[in-house]
């Protein structure tokens, strides 16, 4: 009989394992502990069945140090927010400067000015969510017009697994759709090819034939931003970390 106990590990607990951080999770519809790369907050979620495998899932991760080191060693070099630096909104450049006064986003010079303090990168990003949400929600408006259905309403997120999230309509509850905020730093075609799938989904809750035809009468081929997307999209979260 041991007279040490293993360590006592909780849902969302960090830790270090092969020099990164390594974050702990229990879900209960997993069937066996796996890991994962969260490219947003640029660490490795270790996940159990439940709380008492966690002791597992540790010893898995620091059994995996090389995958690990490998893994976040792909992961594009993060893109501080700082004044003097040139940002793409839905394709167009915009140049990051230091200004006096309230932050705001100048759409006809292609300039976003805030205070050059501590909070700059924070004021700059939350400009870029509020113009991200103001683009999605006219693309969506379009959308659903075409498809003659009320417009869902609209709302935009960091989601880390997925770019856009629908929910269609039900009895006294109107449908709405999520997006990532960070699609504003993608070309505009393939920010608009979200909107047009995502609105797809107020017709077709699934990805069957049906479904696709329905992209494609709205949007056409989504087949290049789709790759652009798989290609590029970690980059699209290296920005502001």
């Amino acid at each position: 009989m041991s007279l040490f106990k293993p360590p006592a590990y909780s849902h969302g607990d960090r830790l270090e394992a092969a020099g990164h951080v390594l974050r702990l999770s229990v879900n209960a519809r997993a069937r066996r502990i796996s890991l994962r790369v969260d490219r947003t907050r640029r660490e490795v979620v270790a996940t159990a069945p439940s709380a008492r495998r966690l002791s597992e899932a540790v010893a898995f991760a620091r059994e995996r140090a090389g995958w690990i080191k490998a893994q976040l060693a792909d992961l594009p070099e993060a893109r501080i927010v700082a004044p003097g630096m040139t940002v793409e909104l839905f394709g167009r450049p915009f140049r990051l400067e230091s200004r006096t006064g309230r932050a705001k986003i100048d759409l006809e010079a292609g300039v976003i000015a805030a205070p050059d303090d501590a909070a700059f990168g924070d004021r700059v990003m939350r400009l870029i969510k509020a113009e991200s949400r103001r683009r999605f929600t006219e693309m969506t408006a379009g959308y659903a017009a075409r498809l003659k259905v009320p417009t869902p309403s609209v709302s935009v997120v960091d989601t880390r697994g997925r770019w856009g999230s629908c929910t269609p309509a039900r009895t006294a509850k109107p449908a709405s759709i999520r997006y990532s905020w960070r699609l504003a730093l993608a070309p505009f075609a393939v920010a608009d090819y979200v909107a047009a799938h995502e609105c797809a989904h107020l017709i077709e809750a699934n990805h069957g034939p049906r479904f696709w035809a329905l992209v494609d009468q709205l949007f056409g081929d989504p087949a290049p931003h789709r790759s652009w997307l798989r290609s590029h999209g970690t980059g699209l979260h290296a920005f502001g970390r």
